[in-house]
């Protein structure tokens, strides 16, 4: 992806916000579906894109995952490059298996991560993700920050991907 590529660069061109050097966004230590902790660490080597989201998200979740798998899929061979992961915000609901059901819907290559609600508390404060739940009759949905956070190849976070931009300005 050339935002990706751009990271790489003395003087990038990219649509994100910059957000190289930050003191936040650096890690997390979440679960997969086979119960494996998983950290960034393990996806060294690749672009990492780290969206939050939750299963029943009507609307935002679901578009920023096309848009994600949009963007791979227009890399061609390059899209094994990224690595696109998506942390539950609603642990309540989402089971791991569930998380990682609704990333492959998306894409196969797709990786869905859960933690307990304490622990997703740590991670989104890592992220400095902002998370509510809003009433909706006898349930509720989620309100929260929908960026994505873009990592380099070597896991320094780089870039965060605001929801307005099309898939166009992510490649």
């Amino acid at each position: 992806i050339a935002v990706l590529a751009a990271c790489d660069q003395l003087t990038p061109a990219y649509n994100g916000i910059n957000v190289t050097g930050a003191k936040w966004g650096r890690d997390f230590h979440l679960t997969d579906a086979d119960g494996r902790e998983r950290s960034l660490a393990d996806y060294r080597g690749k672009y990492v894109m780290v969206f939050f989201s939750y299963v029943y998200c009507p609307e935002v979740c679901p578009a920023a995952l096309i848009r994600a798998a949009e963007a791979r899929t227009g890399l061609g061979t390059d899209r094994e490059k990224v690595q696109v992961i998506t942390i539950t915000l609603d642990p309540e609901r989402d089971t791991p298996a569930g998380i990682m059901k609704y990333a492959v819907n998306f894409d196969p290559s797709f990786v869905g991560l859960w933690g307990t609600p304490e622990r997703i508390k740590e991670v989104a404060k890592e992220f400095r993700v902002y998370y509510q739940k809003v009433p909706i009759g006898k349930s509720y949905s989620i309100d929260h920050t929908a960026l994505t956070y873009i990592f380099d190849p070597e896991g320094r976070l780089r870039l965060a991907m605001g929801h307005q931009l099309t898939t166009d300005q992510y490649i």
